[in-house]
């Protein structure tokens, strides 16, 4: 199980919580997976952490062939607005030289919101939640880890999800482990 601060309980009323999804199958993935979450949670208005997943080894799905990838969730309680949360999952991007070429391609990291409170939005830019998470394992499972009472917006609890879904070949990988910026 991920490191907890109590993923499904109290929280200020303030803050919403979000679920952010990592991913990398280019370079070091393991040392992009941890500076993308350093980079989330660091600087000025940065994020509260709430938990982040256990590592998931996953077969690319859909786009040309490439490796596998390395992919987790980080859940976080933020006050800011949806925007802002996606320029930080942005600039993390850019600080790992991401490149938009092919779509669902291979990528130094990915960072997508998968939801943020129980806000939902069609916007195209930022649709939340996000609108296929409800059939990718590699966000459902870790996301389960991370908050076992977890629910997407609009689609019920996480773990019907994954049950419906399956776990698409997902294989944890218990000898990389993600950590909190302060914790060991």
């Amino acid at each position: 199980m991920g490191d907890a601060r109590d993923p499904g309980g109290a929280q200020d009323p303030a803050r919403r919580r979000a679920v952010l999804s990592l991913g990398s199958n280019l370079g070091d993935r393991m040392a992009t997976l941890q500076g993308a979450v350093d980079t989330l949670l660091g600087g000025a208005d940065a994020p509260v952490p709430v938990a982040v997943s256990p590592v998931y080894e996953t077969e690319p799905v859909g786009g040309p062939e490439q490796g596998a990838f390395l992919n987790a969730v980080l859940v976080v309680d933020t006050d800011g607005p949806p925007r802002a949360l996606l320029e930080r999952a942005r600039a993390a991007e850019r600080a790992f030289d991401r490149v938009r070429g092919v779509r669902w391609g291979p990528r130094t990291l990915d960072v997508d919101v998968i939801a943020f409170g129980d806000v939902r939005d069609d916007d195209p830019e930022l649709t939340l939640p996000h609108p296929r998470a409800h059939e990718r394992g590699f966000v459902l499972r870790p996301w389960l880890d991370a908050d076992p009472g977890a629910r997407l917006p609009g689609g019920g609890p996480v773990a019907d999800l994954l049950e419906a879904c399956g776990e698409q070949g997902l294989r944890r990988r218990d000898d990389l482990r993600l950590r909190l910026p302060g914790r060991a």
